[in-house]
C-alpha cells in the first residue's frame, strides 16, 4: 500500500526526476517495510560461470548508473544487479527530455545517452562499499570514442577487480556509431583486445557481450562463430530496439530512442532463442527485455536464458517485483514437474 501511494505521485513527475526519487526510496528503510517475504526458492538456485546465484532474476544495467543500490536492491530479492553503463569519463547524456513512459503499453522509451559519474569516482564509490552479492559492472565508451574500443579497455582495467563480471555494451541505440561494434572485424579486435588485458591481469572475471535485438538473422549466425570460436563467457540478450514500434499505443511511440518492457518480450525472444540454438549450452545467456511476472520468466528461459535481467517492470510493477516473480517462476517449475531452473533452460529450442 505504502509503494502503490507512492508510485501514484512519482507517475505524476517527470520521470527522471521520479528514477532519482526511486534511488532514494530504495536507499532508505522504508523500502524494506514492503517487503513481507523474501524467501529462497532451491529450484531457482544455479552456479553459473563459478557464479552461484539464488534465484536467476536481477537488475538491469541503467536502472543503478552509477553504482549507489546494488547492495540495497538484494534485500527486495534480486539474486544480482548489474550497475553502469560507465564511461572512463564523467558525461552529461543526450539533451532532455530523453525518457517516455509509454503506460498504454508497459514500456520506456529512452535516449539517455550514458549519463554518469565516470569510471574513477565509481570505483571510490564501490571500494568503499564492497558488493555483498553478485554485482555485475557494465562498461561502453564516451560518446566522442563510440567508433574505436580504447574506452571499453581504460573501464576494463579500471573494473576488473572489483566486478563480479564485466559486461562489453555495444548495443545501445542511443550512443551514434556503437552498433558498428557488431561488425564482425570490431567484434574480434575488441574480444582478443580484453581478453588479453584479463590474462596480464591474471583475472578470471567474466566477460559478457550485450547484443543489440536489431540484427539480422545472417549476424545471428556470423556472431555466434565467432563467440565461439573465441571461447566468450557469456551473452546479455538484448539491449533496447528501436524498431517494433509500429503497434505501440501511447502518444509518445514515435519519439526516438531504445524501446524497453513489455512489447521488447517477444522481440528478445526470438533473438535468444535463434543464438541458442546455434550457442546450445555453451555460452551462457542473460535474458532481458519484458519480463514482468512468473510466466514471462519461465518463457525466457525456455527460449534458452540462464539468467533474467529487468528495468522497466521495476518501474511499472514497483521495487517488490523481483519477489513476486520469483515465487510464480518457482511455482510453475514445481507445477511442470522440474526439480530446477536448469532444466527448462532452451527447451523451445529442442
Amino acid at each position: 500500500m505504502l509503494y502503490k501511494l507512492f508510485k501514484y505521485y512519482l507517475n505524476k513527475v517527470d520521470p527522471e526526476i521520479a528514477h532519482k526519487i526511486a534511488i532514494k526510496f530504495i536507499k532508505s528503510p522504508l523500502a524494506s517495510i514492503g517487503v513481507s517475504s523474501n524467501k529462497k526458492y532451491k529450484n531457482l538456485n544455479q552456479t553459473i560461470l563459478n557464479m552461484k546465484f539464488e534465484n536467476p532474476v536481477g537488475l538491469a544495467a541503467g536502472f543503478d548508473k552509477n553504482a549507489e543500490i546494488y547492495n540495497n536492491i538484494h534485500k527486495l530479492g534480486f539474486g544480482f544487479s548489474e550497475v553502469g553503463t560507465i564511461t572512463p569519463e564523467p558525461q552529461d547524456g543526450n539533451l532532455k527530455p530523453r525518457v517516455f513512459r509509454l503506460h498504454e503499453d508497459k514500456a520506456i522509451i529512452n535516449r539517455l545517452g550514458f549519463p554518469n559519474h565516470g569510471m574513477k569516482s565509481i570505483r571510490k564509490r564501490i571500494q568503499n562499499k564492497k558488493p555483498n552479492g553478485i554485482c555485475g559492472i557494465n562498461i561502453g565508451p564516451n560518446k566522442k570514442n563510440a567508433t574505436i574500443i580504447d574506452d571499453y579497455l581504460l573501464c576494463f582495467n579500471n573494473f576488473f577487480d572489483l566486478a563480479a563480471y564485466i559486461t562489453i555494451n555495444i548495443s545501445s541505440p542511443n550512443t551514434p556509431n556503437l552498433r558498428e561494434q557488431h561488425e564482425e572485424s570490431k567484434i574480434i579486435k575488441l574480444i582478443d583486445s580484453v581478453k588479453k588485458i584479463r590474462e596480464e591481469k591474471n583475472s578470471k572475471v567474466p566477460i559478457f557481450f550485450k547484443i543489440s535485438p536489431d540484427i539480422s538473422d545472417v549476424e545471428i549466425n556470423n556472431l555466434s562463430a565467432i563467440f565461439l570460436e573465441k571461447n566468450i563467457d557469456g551473452l546479455i540478450l538484448t539491449n533496447t530496439t528501436i524498431k517494433n514500434k509500429s503497434k505501440l499505443l501511447s502518444k509518445y511511440k514515435e519519439e526516438s530512442g531504445g524501446l524497453s518492457g513489455l512489447p521488447l518480450n517477444d522481440y528478445s525472444n526470438m533473438a535468444i532463442q535463434k543464438f541458442y540454438k546455434k550457442l546450445g549450452d555453451k555460452i551462457p545467456i542473460i535474458g532481458a527485455g519484458g519480463i514482468n511476472n512468473g510466466k514471462s520468466a519461465f518463457d525466457k528461459i525456455k527460449s534458452g536464458a540462464s539468467l533474467l535481467q529487468l528495468y522497466t517492470s521495476l518501474v511499472y510493477e514497483g521495487p517488490y517485483v523481483a519477489n513476486k516473480i520469483n515465487k510464480e517462476l518457482s511455482n510453475i517449475i514445481e507445477k511442470n514437474g522440474y526439480r530446477n531452473i536448469s532444466e527448462i533452460i532452451g527447451l523451445d529450442c529442442k
